[in-house]
């Protein structure tokens, strides 16, 4: 039977005292994107917002340009949306013929998986620049695209590989004895069962290329499809003291990518605890 002591007491005053000081940073950013120009200037960034001012969220969407905040969010959405896409589909199926392969090869290239999971991206930015640029693929999405389903595909294949490794091969023998192709047992029996390795591979593919600044700097740069971070930082030094304005991009480029978190997080946590969902 549990019994409230005061050794619980403590704790929950404990954590409650980290939660808050955790959450601070967000106060101050709230706070102060709420406030008026002067009161960002003048007053502290404790003491809350006399009333609610969202001139700051105003101006901030409908500045235009090629460095506009809407367009630099559409532009992030495709490029993430896409190296998602191109993952789950590139990562799954790679990570399945690994798995259910028994030739030497496969264990080879898995380890090769691993080796590049370790291997840091940026040591390969400048051929990669270059033949990027050879081929038409800077300056715009699709070569953005192709670049993260590139970076992130050891990864990606890596989290489906644990997952298929731990399904059994009865779901697609029975899947061909009902008459379903090989491609039809994967697509419709298989994946499906995949949801939670989709959302892992989904939330942390999308948070490293939503919030990615090196890479969207070097092979955007100077193109009119540039995506938030950039946007940000352009926007930021081009404010310099104008903390309201500056801290209503920051939580502007925060919503979507939460929103996509409360979406998917069920599937993000049973992919981190290895369950399947059948």
């Amino acid at each position: 039977m549990f019994r409230y002591t005061k050794l619980t007491a403590v704790r929950e005053v404990l954590i409650w005292m980290i939660t808050i000081i955790g959450l601070l940073p967000f106060y101050f950013l709230i706070a102060t994107a709420f406030k008026t120009d002067q009161e960002a200037l003048t007053t502290s960034a404790m003491a809350p917002p006399q009333s609610l001012d969202f001139n700051a969220f105003i101006e901030v969407l409908t500045t235009g340009g090629r460095n506009s905040i809407p367009m630099a969010m559409l532009n992030s959405a495709i490029i993430t949306a896409g190296a998602i896409f191109g993952l789950v589909l590139f990562g799954s199926v790679a990570a399945y013929v690994i798995t259910r392969r028994t030739r030497a090869w496969t264990n080879l290239t898995f380890y090769l998986v691993l080796i590049a999971i370790i291997l840091p991206a940026q040591l390969g930015t400048v051929p990669l620049y270059i033949g990027a640029r050879s081929v038409g693929l800077t300056g715009n999405a699709i070569g953005m695209i192709l670049l993260w389903i590139g970076i992130l595909l050891p990864l990606s294949v890596f989290l489906y590989a644990s997952f298929f490794r731990g399904l059994t091969t009865e779901y697609e023998e029975a899947a061909v004895i009902d008459g379903a192709s090989p491609t039809q047992a994967f697509f419709r029996v298989v994946l499906p069962l995949m949801a939670p390795a989709t959302g892992t591979v989904a939330i942390l593919a999308g948070l490293i290329v939503w919030n990615d600044f090196f890479n969207s700097l070097i092979f955007l740069g100077g193109s009119t499809t540039q995506t938030l971070p950039v946007a940000m930082y352009t926007y930021v030094g081009g404010l310099v003291s104008a903390w309201n304005k500056i801290f209503a991009v920051v939580i502007i480029s925060m919503i979507p990518i939460l929103l996509f978190y409360m979406f998917a997080q069920k599937k993000f946590i049973q992919g981190f605890a290895g369950g399947l969902k059948g």
